[in-house]
């Protein structure tokens, strides 16, 4: 089954939002076996709006539209939709009475007509329960294509696909399965790892298909299986997985697109009742921010200091001014004596560093642009690493990010 999610609104054409919703509906599908075949955003132009509803028709099993479902004159989707269905609004009691009740109870205020007119859909359509706002979703059908229409409001819309949308397709339509397994892999490059596993994935069953995600200093490599028989392929990408694993099992840190690094590093840190801290400098605070955006790091994060200008590396860290000095900023010796220096503050068992020149100026250094150095203070002592990560600036931030966690999950592994 094929879908095509359709995105209205100029504000999305003109970059002043990001369109996050599209991403949302497609995981959701893909998750019941329902492939989605495009996503296209349109303006809020009626015709515009017609013409793609015509251009989809029997082409694709559903259309799923967010967006033009708001109170005020700019929003035209129901308008459109009685034109395309040759339909007229009519008063939803029920949702009427959810409108009001919402208005009085969390505005605190007499609803307006206005809010009372969210009420007003289609005579037609099925309407799609929003109890978390107020403009219901709709569900039309003409010839072989089911329209859906659903807020843009990005809470509204998970609601109605969780508890509406999702649950009448897998009650209404038989559907194939849709697996995947995603494979992260840290420190090689996508070609790199292509060449490594060249064989592997010439001998692919057709069902299965292969791709690359790329992304500095990481690659995902997600397996997609499609069939009717949900058992055949479990087992087969279970298989390839296992054998893949024989092949490039030094770069695999976890599995499955909420199995990344650190989370993997979280899980090692706790299970050895090890801590960690940060100090950074060239990358910002991103190391920082990627280990506390897994749940339960405060159970080993202790902390981090952002020491962007080189006194207060001095200050904070107690960098010796006489090394920077005389061996410049960026350099593995001042990388050093941060991880330390952070190690000591915070009272961690590892500690992270980095120094460095992301770009575009050089700054307080000279060493070349691109360049950074990473320490990793460890229970048993401290290494340091330098490498060039090039340009632009957000791929040497990114790089280095990846690298250090790199570096740490093989010292930690060491004690595993």
């Amino acid at each position: 089954m094929k879908a095509t999610i359709v995105t209205i609104g100029d504000e999305i054409l003109i970059g002043q939002i990001i369109d996050t919703n599209s991403g949302f509906i497609a995981k959701a599908l893909d998750r019941i076996g329902v492939q989605t075949h495009e996503l296209l955003s349109i303006s809020d132009n009626k015709q515009h709006i017609l013409d793609t509803f015509a251009s989809l028709q029997n082409k694709v099993d559903f259309v799923i539209i967010t967006g033009g479902l708001g109170p005020t004159k700019d929003d035209i989707t129901k308008h459109t939709f009685c034109e395309y269905f040759n339909d007229t609004l009519v008063i939803n009691k029920e949702v009427e009475t959810h409108v009001i009740e919402l208005i009085e109870s969390v505005m605190k205020r007499p609803a307006s007509q206005m809010n009372k007119d969210q009420a007003l859909v289609p005579s037609k359509c099925q309407v799609l329960f929003n109890k978390v706002g107020t403009a219901p979703g709709m569900w039309m059908k003409k010839e072989n294509t089911v329209y859906i229409s659903l807020p843009g409001v990005p809470y509204e819309m998970k609601y109605i696909v969780e508890n509406e949308i999702i649950p009448k397709i897998v009650n209404e339509y038989k559907r194939p399965y849709i697996l995947h397994k995603t494979i992260m892999t840290y420190g090689q490059g996508e070609s790199l790892v292509a060449e490594r596993i060249e064989d592997w994935e010439n001998r692919l069953p057709e069902f299965i298909k292969l791709a690359y995600l790329p992304a500095p200093g990481r690659v995902r490599l997600r397996l997609t299986g499609r069939g009717t028989n949900k058992q055949i392929l479990e087992n087969t990408i279970n298989e390839k997985v296992h054998s893949l694993a024989k092949i490039i099992g030094d770069i695999i840190v976890g599995f499955d697109e909420d199995e990344t690094i650190e989370v993997v590093l979280g899980r090692l840190l706790t299970q050895q009742g090890k801590t960690i801290s940060t100090a950074e400098s060239c990358s910002g605070g991103k190391i920082a921010q990627e280990l506390t955006s897994v749940a339960g790091a405060s159970n080993y994060f202790r902390g981090g200091v952002v020491t962007y200008a080189t006194d207060t590396k001095v200050s904070i860290l107690g960098v010796s001014q006489k090394t920077i000095e005389e061996f410049s900023v960026v350099s593995a010796e001042v990388a050093t004596q941060m991880a330390l220096g952070v190690q000591n503050l915070m009272k961690s068992d590892y500690a992270i560093a980095t120094t460095g020149n992301a770009g575009p100026s050089k700054g307080d250094a000279d060493a070349t642009i691109g360049t950074v150095f990473i320490a990793l203070a460890t229970p048993n002592g401290i290494l340091v690493e330098e490498f060039n990560f090039g340009q632009p600036r957000e791929k040497v931030i990114d790089r280095t990010v990846n690298k250090a966690f790199e570096l740490l999950q093989k010292e930690i592994l060491k004690n595993v």
